[in-house]
């Protein structure tokens, strides 16, 4: 049996690139290629779902870049053509990434009619200060009113994305961000940690960033806030109500099938033959849309060495762990490939292992890296 299947779709356009963020994004044009681009993913999709062979879909994912500088029109046809495509779960969660410097009420009662059923928004932080040393387009304000517009547009699933360790930021200003966010009563919230990635701005001319005592400081306050308002950390940056969890990034933690289509996008598809399949499709824009089919820059099949490596990569980032029988069925191989890096990291402190689970242990939690090392 083959694992859970969703599909991730890339929209790479931004108003402007942020000087943190090395995703692949690239500043819209005056008018985005609506048209163009809804043939260019139905045409991708077309290509992909051979290889699924009508498996339904648990979940899809318009990420980017921001995708809420499509129109909601664009988005319903795209979830149309999806739908002509592959069958969807009567459960299925359909997320969009928002971003609130393009946010509007009007089109979020758009998105939501044409079948989204959970909001993703990028505030990054609610302080005009942090949000003027991000790059951002929007500010506090905006920020706030994109979730009230949210809400009042008919989202009951909605994520906030928030970062910390911000320029100069203090454990005050941080706790800040959090107990506005909580405030709002979102059911998730993805809280994670400025990092300097190459190839960005900020990698290139660093800003700076609060020193290891002023962060520790504001991950552990951080931490016992949320705790307290009711959100569970599932994953490393992943914080939930009950029932409010990420299903769709679930998947991916838990070694699932994706489909990717669009600029960039990746895919992993367990094949008909046990093998492990990874895509990856053209990533500019300008060449994703002139195409025609030949969408795919790279593929390849996981060896033995892969396969333990990107599944103990993902399941280690969830505070769960994974159920020992998990490795085999979505990877078809015995869990004896593990047995040399469990012996270990059980021995160092980092993993707690039974004959049913293995989860990180508190110590693994911590040196989260140092424990997937021994997986390498």
């Amino acid at each position: 049996m083959r694992p859970p299947l969703g599909l991730y779709v890339h929209v790479p356009w931004c108003v402007r690139k942020c000087p943190y963020c090395d995703f692949n994004s690239h500043e819209a044009p005056g008018a985005l290629p609506e048209a163009a681009f809804l043939e260019a993913l139905e045409r991708d999709l077309t290509t992909d779902t051979g290889r699924v062979a009508g498996r339904p879909l648990a979940s899809v994912f318009i990420g980017g870049g921001t995708p809420s500088l499509l129109s909601a029109r664009a988005v319903g046809r795209l979830l149309e053509a999806v739908a002509r495509h592959l069958p969807l779960s009567p459960d299925c969660e359909i997320t969009l990434e928002a971003n609130p410097g393009t946010a509007e009420a009007g089109r979020f009662r758009g998105y939501r009619e044409a079948g989204v059923n959970r909001l993703s928004i990028g505030v990054q932080s609610f302080d005009d200060r942090a949000l003027r040393a991000l790059g951002r387009i929007h500010d506090g304000a905006q920020a706030r009113r994109a979730v009230e517009q949210a809400q009042a547009a008919g989202f009951r699933r909605i994520n906030l994305d928030l970062m910390h360790g911000l320029p100069g930021q203090t454990p005050a200003a941080a706790l800040s961000d959090l107990e506005t966010a909580c405030a709002l009563g979102p059911g998730h919230l993805s809280w994670y940690q400025l990092t300097l990635e190459p190839n960005t701005r900020f990698h290139a001319h660093p800003p700076a960033l609060p020193d290891e005592d002023t962060l520790a400081a504001i991950q552990d306050q951080g931490l016992a806030l949320l705790a307290q308002c009711g959100y569970r950390q599932y994953e490393v940056s992943a914080f939930a109500r009950p029932g409010e969890r990420a299903r769709h990034n679930l998947n991916y933690w838990r070694f699932g099938d994706y489909l990717g289509i669009g600029p960039g996008a990746h895919a992993k598809l367990s094949l008909a033959d046990g093998r492990i399949l990874r895509l990856a499709k053209r990533r500019h824009p300008r060449a994703y849309l002139e195409a025609g089919e030949g969408f795919v820059s790279s593929r390849r099949v996981l060896d033995a060495d892969d396969l333990r490596l990107e599944f103990m990569l993902n399941v280690l980032r969830l505070r769960e762990g994974f159920p020992a029988g998990l490795y085999t069925r979505h990877t078809g191989r015995p869990l004896a490939d593990l047995a040399p890096g469990i012996r270990e990291a059980v021995r160092q402190g980092l993993l707690e292992a039974t004959h049913r689970r293995l989860r990180p242990s508190p110590r693994g939690w911590r040196y989260l890296n140092d424990l997937i090392g021994l997986f390498a």
